[in-house]
C-alpha cells in the first residue's frame, strides 16, 4: 500500500473521531473565514499562474459549505477581497475578480442564500452587478446564509452603518441633537452589512496570520478566534473540525 493509502484511511478515522467528540459541546451558529494564503499555495506548489491558488481556494470555499451544513453552522462569512486589495495592478485585480464573480454564481446556482458585504461602489461595474444580483435572487432562499465579503474593511462599514443611520434618521426629520441623547449600540448595529444576523462566534483566519486585518470589527466583540497554520486552499475537514473543537472547549466568559 502506498503512503497516501496509508494517510487517508488514518485522517478519515481522525475525523469520525473528532466528529464524535463534537456531539458533547456547542457549535457555532456564526463562522466568519479569511481565506488567506492563496498566492503562497500556489508558490509553494510550484504553479507558476497563482491565479490557480485563487481558483483553488474558490473550490474550496463549497467545501467548508457542506461542511458547515453538515454540522448545523447557519451563517458563515468569508471574506473574498479586502478594499485594499482593490489598489492591485489590474494584471492582478482582474483575473482574481473574474473568480470572485463565477464563484458568486456558482453561490446563486446552488441555491445558497447570498449576502454582498463591503463598498460595492468601489467594485467594477460588473462584479458590482453580479453581487447585488445574487443578493436579490436569493434573498427567501432558506437554508444556510453566506455573507460574501468583496471590497470589504471593517473601518469602512462602521463608517456606512453610521452614515445610514445618520440618513435614516435626517429622513424621519431626526436632529443631530435628538440622535445624540438616544443613541445606543443597537442603533448602529441595525446598519451593519450583517444587520438581522447573530454576530460571529467563531472566525477562523488560515495561513498562520493571527490578525484580524479589520474582519467584522464591530461584530467581533465576544467572538472566539481560531488561527490555522495552513493555506486556505489545502484547508481540510479535519482542520475545520479541529476549529470547532477548539471552539467548543472554550469557556466563553463574553468579555468578562
Amino acid at each position: 500500500m502506498t503512503l497516501m493509502g496509508l494517510r487517508d484511511p488514518l485522517y478519515w478515522l481522525y475525523e469520525r473521531r473528532i466528529e464524535r467528540k463534537l456531539g458533547t459541546f456547542e457549535i457555532p451558529r456564526h463562522v466568519g473565514v479569511i481565506l488567506d494564503g492563496n498566492r503562497r499555495w500556489a508558490k509553494t506548489s510550484g504553479l507558476a499562474n497563482v491565479n490557480k491558488g485563487h481558483q483553488a481556494g474558490a473550490d474550496k470555499i463549497f467545501e467548508l459549505l457542506s461542511w458547515c451544513n453538515e454540522v448545523g453552522v447557519q451563517v458563515v462569512t468569508l471574506w473574498l477581497l479586502s478594499t485594499e486589495n482593490l489598489t492591485r495592478p489590474p494584471e492582478q485585480l482582474e483575473p482574481l475578480l473574474a473568480i470572485i464573480e463565477e464563484t458568486v454564481r456558482r453561490l446563486e446556482h446552488e441555491g445558497f442564500r447570498v449576502n454582498p458585504m463591503g463598498a460595492l461602489d468601489l467594485l467594477p461595474d460588473a462584479t458590482s452587478r453580479v453581487m447585488k444580483e445574487a443578493g436579490s435572487a436569493t434573498s427567501e432562499n432558506p437554508g444556510l446564509i453566506v455573507n460574501v465579503a468583496v471590497g470589504y474593511g471593517g473601518r469602512r462599514e462602521i463608517a456606512d452603518a453610521v452614515r445610514s443611520l445618520l440618513q435614516s434618521e435626517a429622513a424621519k426629520g431626526t436632529t443631530i441633537e435628538e440622535l445624540a441623547e438616544r443613541l445606543d449600540l443597537e442603533h448602529i448595529a441595525e446598519h451593519l452589512y450583517t444587520r438581522g444576523q447573530p454576530d460571529p462566534d467563531l472566525l477562523i483566519r488560515t495561513s498562520g496570520e493571527q490578525r484580524l486585518s479589520g474582519f467584522l470589527l464591530w461584530q467581533s466583540a465576544h467572538s472566539e478566534f481560531y488561527f490555522c497554520e495552513v493555506f486556505w486552499p489545502a484547508f481540510r475537514k479535519v482542520d475545520f473540525l479541529r476549529a470547532l473543537r477548539s471552539f467548543g472547549a472554550r469557556n466563553r466568559r463574553f468579555g468578562s
